[in-house]
């Protein structure tokens, strides 16, 4: 089917809806029926197109992380970006968007960008004061990994806030940059009490995102630490987990 070129009124007032209510809201044209769209907070561009007000509906993207953990085939059809995808409907297309918004505020490095940008002009020099640098850090992981996640726990779907912590693989005070603390794929969502057993290594996980718990928990503890699915996991993760794995495998090997 043929893109429609130039867009209509009511196909380019979809789009920029669409785009508007997803976080893309800075129109920066349209080239050959693709409205491109940007965002102030989300890393990356957007291009939106449709075969006519009923669809079917298009979206072109330019971010490589955010292609790569999007998890939907791309379509056969010419346009801008570095791959381009196709909805029957708007609806499908809002759920992609709001997904296309959330890894972009998250990837890297959109949080390192912003943790600059809110310190630049903050004192530390004391120890205060570079505790609430790292505070401001710390809640920006948080948020970002709030988006990264769908805010919900992968491993147990809890999606209480109050409930949930934003857990570092590799701890804070371990990574050598700031890149590296803010990093999403270093992060993982999780309640409460899966957070205190992965921060002391008493349970870890595997290249499939299952547990691995330690031998020093009790068969109680093991019973508590209920799980639905395993935690969907990119090669980022895995390779800071195996980090994380050796950690628990030395703690299982001296006790407290």
């Amino acid at each position: 089917m043929t893109i429609e070129t130039p867009q209509s009124f009511v196909v380019r007032e979809e789009c920029q809806k669409a785009a508007s209510q997803n976080g893309f809201r800075r129109l920066l044209g349209e080239e050959a029926g693709w409205a491109a769209f940007g965002s102030t907070t989300a890393k990356g561009h957007i291009y939106l197109a449709a075969t006519g007000p009923a669809g079917p509906w298009y979206l072109a993207l330019d971010h490589h992380g955010v292609i790569e953990e999007l998890g939907v085939p791309a379509a056969d059809v010419a346009g801008p970006g570095r791959a381009r995808f196709a909805f029957d409907t708007l609806g499908a297309l809002y759920g992609v968007l709001h997904r296309v918004y959330e890894l972009g505020v998250s990837l890297p490095d959109a949080p390192l960008i912003e943790f600059e940008h809110r310190v630049a002009n903050l004192p530390q020099t004391t120890e205060a004061e570079r505790l609430v640098v790292q505070r401001i850090g710390q809640d920006i992981f948080r948020d970002r990994l709030m988006d990264y996640w769908r805010r919900r726990c992968p491993l147990t779907g809890i999606a209480d806030a109050a409930l949930l912590r934003a857990s570092h693989i590799i701890p804070w005070a371990e990574c050598e940059t700031d890149a590296e603390r803010l990093n999403v794929h270093n992060g993982l969502l999780l309640s409460a009490l899966w957070d205190a057993a992965f921060d002391r290594a008493l349970v870890t996980f595997d290249d499939e995102g299952k547990p691995e718990f330690s031998s020093g928990l009790s068969e109680q503890a093991r019973a508590e630490l209920r799980w639905s699915a395993p935690i969907p996991l990119t090669d980022e993760h895995r390779r800071r987990l195996a980090r994380h794995r050796e950690r628990a495998r030395r703690a299982d090997l001296v006790p407290e």
